[in-house]
């Protein structure tokens, strides 16, 4: 069974790398390199599989503080590589291996720390997003690895859209006329576990997942997966996955930082569940136009669910919406006909061959730490924002929130002892 898995995922994998626009086979040095995942709960194992499709890579050990999560993935990695990566508790242990690059795929309040790790030992590092989850560590994370020579790539993944980056050729050309405002929106029914607070399962160390956050009582809803809508940890649906769309549209439009930002929702049908809103709109002021957040995690059916997970592009020309896969043309005048533009990109994979191939070369990856922070700290403003109830007024070149005390404190959080916070300024 496991030879039949392993050629199954080997054959999908060269399928999938002679479709690769990017394949890091061509590149001047074609040795296996020897991955370390730190985080392999969910995402971890994604970008793991994603890099041994890309090929010429090892899964040569695994880091969680799970030790099901540690047991399940070491043997599905077996079964699709033929070799059992080694298994740690602590990613302190896996950074003494012989390693190439590591993942990092735990909750953002781990990023910073493992990522400043991970360079003193002089490995490359593919980090998922958001970078950090406040400002400061990101502040702290730029700086470190612009002092090193490792490549750094932040898993912002339709960076290889193909949509997108038809959108921007669109956009650039002038065809949509000027952009006079963004707005992008992701709606779903976001399901819940049980929120009382109850003991972890026996091989989940749970103080240790908390790390330099507040040590929080457990339950299911803030343990595995969960935890992107809970405060202390993911931040909520703006930082987890509206996070994407802010990238995108910043991209595409070739934006900055937001210099003003006002934010209002709350929590009106998940009280007593969730810790971050359900209902939240943000109105980011970039120099070039606005852009308008908004998600909604209740309610039964949509009117058009076509557009539940995009971004509007509004010109005075044309109006674009545009998804990870596909985007539409909306002409200016009445009776003409939409035009939809197909454009399929298989992204983590895409990312991830990229990523190789600047490991490989040594070349900037298509998402560097600054451009990955810079997304990372808009959308932490807009939950500053609305955490303050406050208009945040954004000072970009001192990076500071001047004449609003309450929410410059939000931008550095104390850590838990015995955890240092890495930003010192």
């Amino acid at each position: 069974m496991a030879k039949s898995t392993r050629r199954a995922f080997l054959g999908a994998a060269a399928a999938t790398g002679a479709a690769l626009s990017r394949s890091v086979c061509g590149a001047a040095e074609d040795r296996t390199l020897k991955m370390g995942v730190i985080g392999v709960g969910w995402y971890g194992m994604v970008d793991a599989k994603a890099a041994l499709k890309v090929g010429a890579v090892q899964a040569a050990a695994i880091c969680d503080v799970d030790g099901e999560h540690l047991e399940q993935n070491a043997a599905e990695l077996e079964k699709l590589q033929g070799s059992r990566p080694k298994t740690f508790k602590r990613y302190q242990d896996l950074l003494e291996e012989d390693l190439d690059f590591v993942v990092i795929g735990t909750p953002p309040h781990w990023h910073a720390l493992i990522l400043l790790a991970a360079l003193d030992k002089g490995l490359d590092v593919y980090c998922e997003k958001p970078v950090a989850y406040d400002v400061r560590e990101g502040r702290a994370m730029v700086e470190a690895v612009n002092k090193s020579d490792r490549i750094v790539q932040i898993g912002f993944q339709r960076r290889q859209s193909r949509a997108f980056r038809e959108v921007k050729e669109f956009i650039d050309a002038g065809k949509a006329g000027r952009i006079v405002q963004v707005d992008a929106q992701i709606h779903y029914r976001a399901g819940t576990k049980d929120p009382t607070p109850q003991d972890p399962p026996a091989s989940f160390d749970w103080d240790l997942w908390c790390g330099p956050g507040p040590k929080i009582p457990y339950s299911p809803q803030v343990g595995h997966l969960n935890w992107r809508l809970e405060k202390t940890s993911g931040h909520g649906h703006l930082v987890d996955w509206g996070i994407h769309l802010i990238d995108s549209t910043r991209m595409t439009l070739g934006l900055g930082m937001p210099k003003e930002i006002t934010a209002a929702g709350g929590l009106y049908y998940l009280k007593d569940k969730i810790t971050t809103p359900d209902t939240l709109t943000v109105h980011f002021e970039f120099d070039r136009c606005p852009v308008v957040w908004r998600h909604r995690l209740w309610g039964a059916e949509e009117y058009n669910p076509e557009v539940n997970n995009g971004i509007f592009f509004f010109g005075d020309e044309a109006t674009i919406f545009a998804t990870d896969q596909k985007w539409v043309v909306i002409p200016k005048g009445k009776g003409k006909e939409h035009e939809e533009h197909d454009a399929k990109t298989d992204l983590g994979i895409e990312h991830m061959a990229d990523f190789l191939e600047a490991v490989r070369t040594r070349r900037q990856p298509a998402c560097p730490i600054e451009e990955g922070f810079r997304t990372t700290a808009t959308v932490q403003l807009g939950m500053i924002a609305y955490q303050s109830g406050s208009v945040v007024r954004w000072d970009a070149q001192r990076e500071q929130i001047p004449d609003n005390l309450a929410a410059a404190k939000l931008l550095k959080r104390l850590y838990r002892e015995p955890w240092k916070h890495p930003y010192q300024g």
